[in-house]
């Protein structure tokens, strides 16, 4: 198995110093309340390009060298890991191209375009943006940036858990959004390093969840993409997957799956409790524990991995109790 360890982690840690912010971790009296135990939220939302992808993309471009930079950077994305990567080029003067399909939102394409990346909107899917990403590769020369299954990627994300892990020792057990496990890996290894004691569980959607359909079965696998408000999420995990797979597998301690009313129940959490905006895949961890399909034994940790969501949608969501669903913007 390909793995990515603390040493790399810790390397990354240091590549990023100064370059993405140190999020608040903080305590949710009504959720600590809930759960008789003290509950810790992770606000990855607060970073600049609205999403943990920051890190994962930044750690991926600084190790690189001025050659592959010089070329050209370019990913498939649904919507946070290209403003992430878009972020990340626009500060080592590379040239960034995101290939999105037709079902990303004006507004997601929007951001990408104004860190000044190029938008090339091909298909209907991430599978149809992934062929323009490997057209450009091979007939352009440029540098792939994967969104997760990338070892520098999973390292970037991986800087989440040694905060928590430095913040937090007495963690015994941290919820993370899951979807192709490029975060979920990260995190996972960071916090076993660190802390052999904590749990780690992977919160995802019933809709289309596809790392939890591979783990199921053995393998990756190939999930239908499904319309879900936990729409950061969706996507497949690539069935020549080289470390997520592996990595989620033996580190997560449990996957636990979400309707798509309990994940709006967490939106409307986050906001009118928490005061905090954030999007459905955010929002999975908080939502988990509303349900209670966790287990909480101890101090525990809610990564809150984005607020990326168009205003109309969220205002929907948190001025009702009940909500149809609905394409919502995408994320990755």
């Amino acid at each position: 198995m390909s793995v990515v360890g603390l040493d790399r982690i810790a390397m990354a840690q240091e590549r990023l110093s100064g370059r993405v912010r140190h999020t608040p971790l903080i305590v949710s009296n009504n959720l600590s309340a809930r759960c008789g135990f003290p509950i810790y939220l992770k606000l990855e939302s607060h970073q600049p390009t609205g999403s943990f992808k920051l890190r994962g993309a930044t750690n991926a471009v600084l190790s690189l060298n001025d050659e592959a930079k010089k070329r050209g950077l370019v990913t498939a994305s649904t919507g946070n890991h290209g403003r992430a990567l878009a972020h990340a080029a626009k500060a080592e003067g590379a040239r960034a191209v995101i290939c999105m399909s037709a079902l990303v939102p004006a507004n997601k394409v929007d951001a990408v375009k104004a860190l000044g990346a190029e938008v090339r909107i091909v298909g209907r899917s991430q599978d149809d943006a992934q062929e323009e990403v490997e057209r450009l590769v091979r007939e352009e020369g440029l540098t792939a940036i994967p969104p997760f299954d990338h070892a520098d990627v999973i390292a970037g994300q991986g800087t989440i858990g040694l905060e928590i892990a430095e913040a937090r020792p007495e963690t015994e057990l941290v919820l993370v959004p899951l979807s192709g496990g490029g975060l979920a890996a990260g995190v996972a290894a960071a916090i076993k390093g660190r802390l052999p004691q904590a749990r780690v569980i992977g919160i995802s959607m019933e809709r289309g969840a596809a790392m939890n359909e591979s783990l199921r079965a053995g393998k990756p696998v190939q999930v239908e993409e499904l319309e879900t408000l936990a729409d950061s999420l969706g996507g497949g995990i690539g069935l020549e997957n080289r470390y997520t797979f592996a990595m989620c597998r033996d580190l997560l301690d449990d996957v636990v799956l979400l309707s798509e009313e309990e994940i709006a129940g967490g939106i409307r959490h986050a906001f009118r409790t928490e005061g905090e905006i954030v999007e459905g895949a955010g929002a999975v961890g908080i939502a988990a524990l509303l349900a209670k399909k966790i287990d909480v034994r101890g101090p525990t940790v809610v990564l809150v991995s984005g607020r990326n969501i168009g205003e109309a949608r969220h205002r929907q969501i948190v001025d009702t109790d009940s909500v149809a669903i609905s394409a919502g913007a995408r994320g990755r």
